[in-house]
């Protein structure tokens, strides 16, 4: 029973908008009504430096780490833990508090991977840098990882219910990143040096 009341702790926890607490907290605009209307650490890093950003980082990956620690600390099921990783995801994307209109979730998403263990966020997270030190676009490191974090999920742990988890995660991001991927393609994409605030 204890173990099923992870899924929805993790969505709620996942409903609490790091990126709209902060910007309230240092008197900066409602990120949803300013840059990219999204909700998340990036767009708080336009509006509002790297400090807010750093913050929002941190807030938003906790909410996936820390319920989907808990689902392995207690040995859940893999069922029982990919739920709860999903949950803390969806929760990003659609949160109770704020409306359902909640930010992209890769935060949330680098949080659940770690959550999993080193072996799985350590990966996932080089290449996000690796991607962005080369390119300098987020949104391009942000896809690149979420695309090769299925298989290193494979590779280390071959759980199918977390192998699933994880391609929902990953099908939906690059569905919310779909205007990104637009600018992408056609070359207008901003840089992350571009999105630096004060």
């Amino acid at each position: 029973m204890l173990d099923l009341l992870l899924i929805p702790i993790a969505y709620l926890l996942g409903s609490i908008s790091s990126a709209i607490i902060v910007c309230r907290l240092m008197g900066l605009p409602d990120p949803r009504t300013q840059g990219s209307n999204n909700p998340g650490a990036t767009n708080v890093l336009r509006i509002g430096g790297k400090k807010a950003a750093a913050l929002t980082l941190i807030g938003d990956s906790l909410k996936g780490f820390l319920p989907v620690l808990a689902a392995n600390l207690l040995d859940t099921s893999a069922l029982v833990l990919a739920a709860t990783g999903l949950a803390a995801f969806l929760g990003h994307l659609y949160p109770l508090f704020f409306g359902f209109k909640g930010g992209k979730g890769v935060a949330t998403a680098f949080g659940v991977q770690f959550g999993l263990g080193w072996q799985i966020g350590g990966p996932v997270a080089l290449i996000w840098l690796f991607v962005a030190k080369v390119l300098n676009i987020s949104s391009m490191a942000a896809l690149a990882s979420m695309a090769l974090a299925p298989l290193i999920i494979w590779y280390f742990l071959g759980s199918r219910e977390l192998l699933i988890m994880q391609v929902a995660i990953s099908i939906i991001l690059f569905w919310r990143h779909r205007s990104n991927i637009r600018n992408l393609i056609t070359g207008s994409e901003g840089s992350i040096r571009d999105q630096q605030g004060p």
